[in-house]
Protein backbone atom coordinates (compact mmCIF):
# COMPACT_ATOMS: atom_id res chain seq x y z
CA UNK A 1 0.00 0.00 0.00
CA UNK A 2 2.55 2.31 1.27
CA UNK A 3 4.43 1.68 -2.52
CA UNK A 4 1.46 2.04 -4.30
CA UNK A 5 0.64 5.45 -2.52
CA UNK A 6 3.78 6.69 -3.35
CA UNK A 7 3.64 5.91 -7.20
CA UNK A 8 0.54 7.75 -7.13
CA UNK A 9 2.13 10.74 -5.60
CA UNK A 10 4.67 10.50 -7.92
CA UNK A 11 1.93 10.47 -10.95
CA UNK A 12 0.21 13.37 -9.57
CA UNK A 13 3.76 15.36 -9.46
CA UNK A 14 4.62 14.61 -13.18
CA UNK A 15 0.63 15.58 -14.13
CA UNK A 16 1.23 18.93 -12.47
CA UNK A 17 4.87 19.47 -13.67
CA UNK A 18 3.23 18.81 -16.93
CA UNK A 19 0.60 21.55 -16.30
CA UNK A 20 2.96 23.77 -15.51
CA UNK A 21 5.29 23.18 -18.52
CA UNK A 22 1.81 23.85 -20.60
CA UNK A 23 1.15 26.86 -18.78
CA UNK A 24 4.44 27.99 -19.30
CA UNK A 25 3.90 28.01 -23.07
CA UNK A 26 1.17 29.49 -23.26
CA UNK A 27 0.89 32.52 -20.93
CA UNK A 28 2.07 35.76 -22.22
CA UNK A 29 4.65 37.34 -21.66
CA UNK A 30 3.93 40.12 -20.33
CA UNK A 31 1.62 38.33 -17.63
CA UNK A 32 4.27 37.20 -16.22
CA UNK A 33 6.13 40.33 -15.90
CA UNK A 34 9.02 39.61 -18.63
CA UNK A 35 8.91 41.92 -21.32
CA UNK A 36 10.51 41.21 -24.72
CA UNK A 37 11.02 44.93 -25.95
CA UNK A 38 10.50 48.86 -24.97
CA UNK A 39 9.13 51.33 -27.66
CA UNK A 40 9.54 54.97 -26.39
CA UNK A 41 8.31 58.21 -27.06
CA UNK A 42 8.74 61.20 -25.47
CA UNK A 43 11.14 64.33 -25.24
CA UNK A 44 14.75 65.15 -23.47
CA UNK A 45 14.33 63.04 -20.57
CA UNK A 46 13.81 59.87 -23.10
CA UNK A 47 16.22 60.24 -26.45
CA UNK A 48 18.89 58.28 -26.48
CA UNK A 49 20.27 59.91 -29.99
CA UNK A 50 17.96 60.74 -32.17
CA UNK A 51 18.14 64.70 -32.18
CA UNK A 52 21.71 64.45 -33.82
CA UNK A 53 20.25 63.21 -36.78
CA UNK A 54 18.16 66.16 -37.21
CA UNK A 55 20.02 69.31 -35.46
CA UNK A 56 23.69 70.70 -35.67
CA UNK A 57 22.92 72.94 -32.74
CA UNK A 58 21.40 73.27 -29.81
CA UNK A 59 21.39 75.12 -26.29
CA UNK A 60 22.74 73.47 -24.24
CA UNK A 61 24.09 71.06 -26.54
CA UNK A 62 23.61 67.38 -25.66
CA UNK A 63 26.03 66.23 -28.21
CA UNK A 64 29.13 68.18 -26.84
CA UNK A 65 31.38 67.47 -23.51
CA UNK A 66 30.52 67.09 -20.60
CA UNK A 67 26.95 65.38 -21.46
CA UNK A 68 27.71 61.40 -20.53
CA UNK A 69 30.87 62.08 -18.80
CA UNK A 70 29.98 59.67 -15.63
CA UNK A 71 28.50 56.39 -17.69
CA UNK A 72 29.43 56.43 -21.47
CA UNK A 73 32.37 58.52 -21.41
CA UNK A 74 31.71 60.72 -23.94
CA UNK A 75 28.74 62.29 -25.52
CA UNK A 76 25.61 59.73 -26.58
CA UNK A 77 22.49 62.33 -27.60
CA UNK A 78 21.36 61.75 -23.65
CA UNK A 79 20.46 65.47 -22.14
CA UNK A 80 22.79 64.48 -18.88
CA UNK A 81 26.12 63.24 -17.66
CA UNK A 82 24.90 59.28 -17.68
CA UNK A 83 21.98 57.03 -18.10
CA UNK A 84 18.07 58.33 -18.42
CA UNK A 85 15.54 56.90 -16.23
CA UNK A 86 14.87 54.38 -19.63
CA UNK A 87 18.18 53.18 -19.40
CA UNK A 88 17.93 52.24 -15.93
CA UNK A 89 14.63 50.20 -16.68
CA UNK A 90 15.36 48.49 -19.81
CA UNK A 91 19.09 47.26 -17.74
CA UNK A 92 16.37 46.31 -14.82
CA UNK A 93 14.12 44.75 -17.89
CA UNK A 94 17.14 42.55 -18.83
CA UNK A 95 16.79 44.29 -22.51
CA UNK A 96 20.05 46.39 -24.45
CA UNK A 97 19.49 50.06 -24.28
CA UNK A 98 17.18 51.11 -26.30
CA UNK A 99 18.59 52.53 -29.59
CA UNK A 100 17.81 56.24 -31.31
CA UNK A 101 15.06 55.01 -34.25
CA UNK A 102 16.67 57.96 -36.61
CA UNK A 103 20.27 56.21 -36.00
CA UNK A 104 18.37 52.89 -36.96
CA UNK A 105 17.05 54.12 -40.00
CA UNK A 106 20.31 56.09 -41.51
CA UNK A 107 22.38 53.00 -41.02
CA UNK A 108 24.35 54.68 -37.76
CA UNK A 109 23.44 51.70 -35.63
CA UNK A 110 24.78 48.05 -36.87
CA UNK A 111 23.29 44.59 -36.13
CA UNK A 112 20.30 45.88 -33.61
CA UNK A 113 17.30 43.49 -33.53
CA UNK A 114 14.78 46.19 -33.95
CA UNK A 115 12.65 43.43 -31.65
CA UNK A 116 14.07 44.57 -28.95
CA UNK A 117 12.88 47.40 -28.64
CA UNK A 118 13.13 51.45 -30.59
CA UNK A 119 13.19 54.82 -29.34
CA UNK A 120 11.25 57.33 -31.12
CA UNK A 121 11.92 60.31 -28.48
CA UNK A 122 13.44 63.40 -29.63
CA UNK A 123 14.79 66.05 -27.36
CA UNK A 124 12.59 69.58 -27.49
CA UNK A 125 9.61 67.72 -28.93
CA UNK A 126 6.50 68.12 -28.27
CA UNK A 127 2.96 66.58 -27.77
CA UNK A 128 1.48 69.34 -29.50
CA UNK A 129 2.34 70.36 -33.02
CA UNK A 130 4.99 72.28 -33.91
CA UNK A 131 2.18 74.41 -36.06
CA UNK A 132 0.06 74.98 -33.19
CA UNK A 133 2.96 77.14 -31.39
CA UNK A 134 3.25 78.80 -34.49
CA UNK A 135 -0.20 80.54 -34.58
CA UNK A 136 0.14 81.34 -31.32
CA UNK A 137 2.64 83.60 -32.04
CA UNK A 138 5.52 81.75 -30.66
CA UNK A 139 9.20 81.43 -31.75
CA UNK A 140 9.47 77.42 -32.59
CA UNK A 141 12.29 75.60 -32.24
CA UNK A 142 13.00 72.91 -34.98
CA UNK A 143 12.19 69.96 -32.08
CA UNK A 144 8.69 70.71 -31.73
CA UNK A 145 8.21 69.88 -35.32
CA UNK A 146 9.16 66.35 -33.97
CA UNK A 147 5.51 66.16 -31.85
CA UNK A 148 4.51 63.37 -30.50
CA UNK A 149 2.09 62.93 -33.46
CA UNK A 150 5.46 62.76 -35.23
CA UNK A 151 7.08 60.06 -33.59
CA UNK A 152 3.66 58.16 -33.86
CA UNK A 153 4.14 58.29 -37.80
CA UNK A 154 7.57 57.22 -37.56
CA UNK A 155 6.37 53.71 -35.45
CA UNK A 156 3.67 53.47 -37.93
CA UNK A 157 6.28 53.60 -40.61
CA UNK A 158 8.99 51.26 -38.99
CA UNK A 159 6.00 48.73 -38.24
CA UNK A 160 6.12 46.46 -41.29
CA UNK A 161 9.87 46.12 -41.02
CA UNK A 162 9.20 44.85 -36.98
CA UNK A 163 6.56 42.45 -38.19
CA UNK A 164 4.88 40.92 -40.92
CA UNK A 165 1.46 39.16 -40.00
CA UNK A 166 -1.27 40.18 -37.74
CA UNK A 167 -0.63 37.40 -35.57
CA UNK A 168 3.03 38.21 -35.12
CA UNK A 169 2.71 41.85 -34.90
CA UNK A 170 0.40 40.81 -31.53
CA UNK A 171 3.16 38.70 -30.03
CA UNK A 172 5.93 41.23 -30.40
CA UNK A 173 3.44 44.36 -29.59
CA UNK A 174 2.16 42.56 -27.02
CA UNK A 175 4.69 41.25 -24.90
CA UNK A 176 6.41 45.07 -25.33
CA UNK A 177 6.20 48.11 -22.48
CA UNK A 178 5.33 50.83 -24.33
CA UNK A 179 6.50 54.14 -22.63
CA UNK A 180 4.62 57.72 -24.04
CA UNK A 181 6.77 59.99 -22.66
CA UNK A 182 7.20 62.26 -20.11
CA UNK A 183 6.18 64.63 -22.64
CA UNK A 184 4.39 67.80 -22.39
CA UNK A 185 6.64 70.33 -20.41
CA UNK A 186 8.13 71.54 -24.00
CA UNK A 187 4.68 72.58 -24.38
CA UNK A 188 4.70 74.50 -21.72
CA UNK A 189 7.71 76.21 -22.12
CA UNK A 190 6.47 78.75 -25.17
CA UNK A 191 3.70 80.17 -22.64
CA UNK A 192 5.75 79.99 -19.71
CA UNK A 193 8.24 82.67 -22.23
CA UNK A 194 5.89 85.30 -21.83
CA UNK A 195 3.82 87.28 -18.83
CA UNK A 196 0.77 84.78 -18.40
CA UNK A 197 -1.53 83.94 -15.36
CA UNK A 198 -1.95 80.55 -14.23
CA UNK A 199 -5.29 80.93 -15.43
CA UNK A 200 -4.23 81.39 -19.04
CA UNK A 201 -1.77 78.87 -18.60
CA UNK A 202 -4.31 76.07 -17.62
CA UNK A 203 -6.21 76.47 -20.74
CA UNK A 204 -3.39 74.59 -22.72
CA UNK A 205 -3.66 71.58 -20.15
CA UNK A 206 -6.56 70.14 -22.09
CA UNK A 207 -5.00 69.89 -25.32
CA UNK A 208 -1.62 68.88 -24.52
CA UNK A 209 -3.35 65.89 -22.75
CA UNK A 210 -5.37 64.97 -25.47
CA UNK A 211 -2.71 64.67 -27.77
CA UNK A 212 -0.76 62.81 -25.18
CA UNK A 213 -3.73 60.38 -24.19
CA UNK A 214 -4.89 60.44 -28.28
CA UNK A 215 -1.67 58.61 -29.31
CA UNK A 216 -1.89 56.16 -26.29
CA UNK A 217 -5.85 55.04 -27.87
CA UNK A 218 -3.58 54.98 -31.33
CA UNK A 219 -0.58 52.89 -29.87
CA UNK A 220 -3.46 50.91 -28.38
CA UNK A 221 -5.15 49.86 -31.54
CA UNK A 222 -2.03 48.71 -33.23
CA UNK A 223 -1.39 46.22 -30.78
CA UNK A 224 0.13 47.67 -27.23
CA UNK A 225 -0.93 46.13 -23.73
CA UNK A 226 1.00 47.36 -21.51
CA UNK A 227 1.48 50.97 -21.66
CA UNK A 228 3.15 53.14 -19.11
CA UNK A 229 2.65 57.27 -19.14
CA UNK A 230 4.51 59.40 -16.90
CA UNK A 231 3.51 62.97 -15.75
CA UNK A 232 5.54 66.00 -16.16
CA UNK A 233 8.22 66.44 -13.58
CA UNK A 234 7.80 69.44 -11.00
CA UNK A 235 9.11 72.27 -12.66
CA UNK A 236 8.67 74.49 -10.10
CA UNK A 237 12.10 73.20 -9.27
CA UNK A 238 13.82 73.90 -12.36
CA UNK A 239 16.46 75.67 -12.46
CA UNK A 240 16.04 77.21 -15.81
CA UNK A 241 12.55 78.24 -15.04
CA UNK A 242 13.67 79.56 -11.43
CA UNK A 243 16.37 82.01 -13.56
CA UNK A 244 13.80 82.92 -15.52
CA UNK A 245 10.78 83.80 -14.06
CA UNK A 246 12.15 84.62 -10.18
CA UNK A 247 10.15 86.21 -7.88
CA UNK A 248 10.86 88.46 -4.99
CA UNK A 249 8.31 87.15 -2.66
CA UNK A 250 10.48 84.54 -0.80
CA UNK A 251 6.70 83.09 0.55
CA UNK A 252 6.02 82.18 -3.19
CA UNK A 253 8.70 79.28 -2.65
CA UNK A 254 8.82 75.98 -0.84
CA UNK A 255 11.46 75.11 2.11
CA UNK A 256 13.35 73.64 -1.14
CA UNK A 257 13.64 77.02 -3.01
CA UNK A 258 11.23 75.88 -5.53
CA UNK A 259 8.16 78.11 -7.09
CA UNK A 260 4.40 76.54 -5.47
CA UNK A 261 2.65 78.22 -7.71
CA UNK A 262 4.20 76.81 -10.83
CA UNK A 263 4.42 73.20 -9.43
CA UNK A 264 1.01 73.84 -8.27
CA UNK A 265 0.31 73.98 -12.34
CA UNK A 266 2.11 70.72 -13.26
CA UNK A 267 0.52 69.19 -10.73
CA UNK A 268 -2.66 70.28 -12.08
CA UNK A 269 -1.39 69.04 -15.60
CA UNK A 270 -0.94 65.70 -14.03
CA UNK A 271 -4.12 65.22 -12.30
CA UNK A 272 -6.04 65.99 -15.50
CA UNK A 273 -3.95 62.98 -17.23
CA UNK A 274 -4.26 60.61 -14.73
CA UNK A 275 -8.41 61.43 -14.67
CA UNK A 276 -8.15 60.74 -18.79
CA UNK A 277 -5.81 57.72 -18.12
CA UNK A 278 -8.48 56.24 -15.92
CA UNK A 279 -11.07 56.60 -18.94
CA UNK A 280 -8.65 55.01 -21.37
CA UNK A 281 -8.61 51.99 -18.89
CA UNK A 282 -11.85 51.54 -18.78
CA UNK A 283 -12.27 51.95 -22.37
CA UNK A 284 -9.55 49.55 -23.09
CA UNK A 285 -9.95 46.65 -20.00
CA UNK A 286 -7.17 44.52 -22.38
CA UNK A 287 -4.76 46.23 -21.53
CA UNK A 288 -2.80 47.83 -18.62
CA UNK A 289 -2.14 51.51 -18.37
CA UNK A 290 0.21 52.82 -16.11
CA UNK A 291 0.73 56.18 -14.70
CA UNK A 292 4.40 56.87 -13.34
CA UNK A 293 4.11 59.63 -11.30
CA UNK A 294 7.40 61.61 -11.76
CA UNK A 295 6.44 64.55 -10.61
CA UNK A 296 6.28 62.96 -6.62
CA UNK A 297 9.32 61.01 -7.15
CA UNK A 298 11.67 63.77 -8.27
CA UNK A 299 9.92 66.00 -5.21
CA UNK A 300 11.35 63.82 -2.69
CA UNK A 301 14.54 63.80 -3.70
CA UNK A 302 14.53 67.72 -3.41
CA UNK A 303 12.56 67.77 -0.16
CA UNK A 304 14.91 65.04 1.57
CA UNK A 305 18.33 65.66 -0.75
CA UNK A 306 20.25 64.12 2.03
CA UNK A 307 18.63 60.88 2.44
CA UNK A 308 19.74 60.37 -1.03
CA UNK A 309 22.64 61.85 -1.39
CA UNK A 310 22.67 65.21 -2.59
CA UNK A 311 23.81 68.76 -1.30
CA UNK A 312 21.96 70.72 0.57
CA UNK A 313 21.02 72.93 -2.46
CA UNK A 314 19.24 71.00 -4.83
CA UNK A 315 17.88 73.75 -7.00
CA UNK A 316 21.88 74.25 -8.14
CA UNK A 317 23.55 73.13 -11.16
CA UNK A 318 26.27 70.84 -11.87
CA UNK A 319 27.47 72.07 -15.00
CA UNK A 320 26.85 75.68 -15.42
CA UNK A 321 27.66 79.35 -15.89
CA UNK A 322 27.47 80.98 -12.32
CA UNK A 323 24.14 83.17 -11.35
CA UNK A 324 21.85 82.33 -8.47
CA UNK A 325 21.42 78.48 -9.56
CA UNK A 326 24.59 78.06 -11.48
CA UNK A 327 22.46 78.58 -14.45
CA UNK A 328 23.11 81.13 -16.86
CA UNK A 329 21.76 81.38 -20.47
CA UNK A 330 24.81 83.15 -21.57
CA UNK A 331 26.66 80.24 -20.28
CA UNK A 332 25.12 77.03 -20.43
CA UNK A 333 26.54 73.67 -19.72
CA UNK A 334 28.73 72.35 -23.41
CA UNK A 335 29.29 76.28 -24.13
CA UNK A 336 32.65 78.21 -22.81
CA UNK A 337 32.03 79.98 -19.99
CA UNK A 338 30.33 76.72 -18.13
CA UNK A 339 32.16 74.77 -15.81
CA UNK A 340 31.52 70.84 -14.73
CA UNK A 341 31.18 70.02 -10.85
CA UNK A 342 33.68 67.50 -10.03
CA UNK A 343 30.79 65.34 -8.83
CA UNK A 344 27.27 65.00 -10.67
CA UNK A 345 26.41 62.22 -8.13
CA UNK A 346 25.45 65.52 -5.36
CA UNK A 347 23.34 67.07 -7.75
CA UNK A 348 19.99 66.42 -8.73
CA UNK A 349 19.95 69.26 -11.48
CA UNK A 350 22.58 68.66 -14.03
CA UNK A 351 22.61 71.30 -16.65
CA UNK A 352 19.41 73.72 -15.36
CA UNK A 353 17.29 71.71 -17.60
CA UNK A 354 17.81 68.02 -17.16
CA UNK A 355 18.50 66.03 -13.90
CA UNK A 356 21.96 63.99 -13.53
CA UNK A 357 21.98 60.38 -13.96
CA UNK A 358 22.16 59.92 -9.82
CA UNK A 359 18.80 61.66 -9.54
CA UNK A 360 17.44 59.61 -12.73
CA UNK A 361 18.92 56.43 -10.55
CA UNK A 362 16.82 57.29 -7.61
CA UNK A 363 13.50 57.78 -9.51
CA UNK A 364 13.82 54.27 -11.41
CA UNK A 365 14.26 52.71 -8.66
CA UNK A 366 10.63 54.11 -7.34
CA UNK A 367 9.05 53.29 -10.52
CA UNK A 368 10.47 49.72 -10.67
CA UNK A 369 9.58 49.24 -7.20
CA UNK A 370 5.86 50.50 -7.30
CA UNK A 371 6.07 53.23 -5.38
CA UNK A 372 5.49 55.67 -8.20
CA UNK A 373 3.70 54.04 -10.68
CA UNK A 374 0.06 53.08 -10.81
CA UNK A 375 -0.80 50.30 -10.73
CA UNK A 376 2.34 48.79 -10.11
CA UNK A 377 5.48 48.24 -12.43
CA UNK A 378 6.84 45.55 -10.18
CA UNK A 379 7.15 41.89 -11.62
CA UNK A 380 8.53 38.34 -11.46
CA UNK A 381 11.47 39.73 -14.01
CA UNK A 382 12.06 43.10 -12.09
CA UNK A 383 11.85 42.10 -8.15
CA UNK A 384 15.38 40.36 -8.38
CA UNK A 385 16.88 43.29 -9.45
CA UNK A 386 15.21 46.11 -7.86
CA UNK A 387 15.43 44.63 -4.18
CA UNK A 388 19.18 44.49 -4.44
CA UNK A 389 19.25 48.15 -5.90
CA UNK A 390 21.77 47.50 -8.12
CA UNK A 391 21.13 49.05 -11.26
CA UNK A 392 24.60 48.72 -12.90
CA UNK A 393 23.78 45.57 -14.96
CA UNK A 394 26.14 43.74 -17.02
CA UNK A 395 24.05 43.74 -19.81
CA UNK A 396 24.02 47.43 -20.82
CA UNK A 397 25.20 47.88 -24.50
CA UNK A 398 27.09 51.25 -23.96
Amino acid sequence: MMGASSCQVWSLQAQWLALLVAVSFTIPATVLGCYTSIFSFGDSLTDTGNLRFISSSQRPDCLRPPYGSTYFHRPTGRCSDGRLILDFIAETLHLPLVKPYLGIKNGDVKDWNTQQGVNFAVAGATALDGVFFEEKGFDVEEAAYYSLRVQLDWFKEFLPSLCNSSSSCKKVLGNALFIVGEIGGNDYGYPLSQPMSLEELKTYVPQVVSAITSAISELINLGAVTLMIPGNLPLGCNPSLLTGIAVKDKDEYDKSGCLKWLNTFFDYHNKMLQTELNNLQLLYPHTKIIYADYFNAVLQLNHSPEQFGFGKNVVEVCCGGGGPYNYNESAVCSYSGAVSCDDPSKYVSWDGLHLTEAAYRWISKGLLDGTYTIPGLTTSCTSQFVTSGDFSSNYAMK
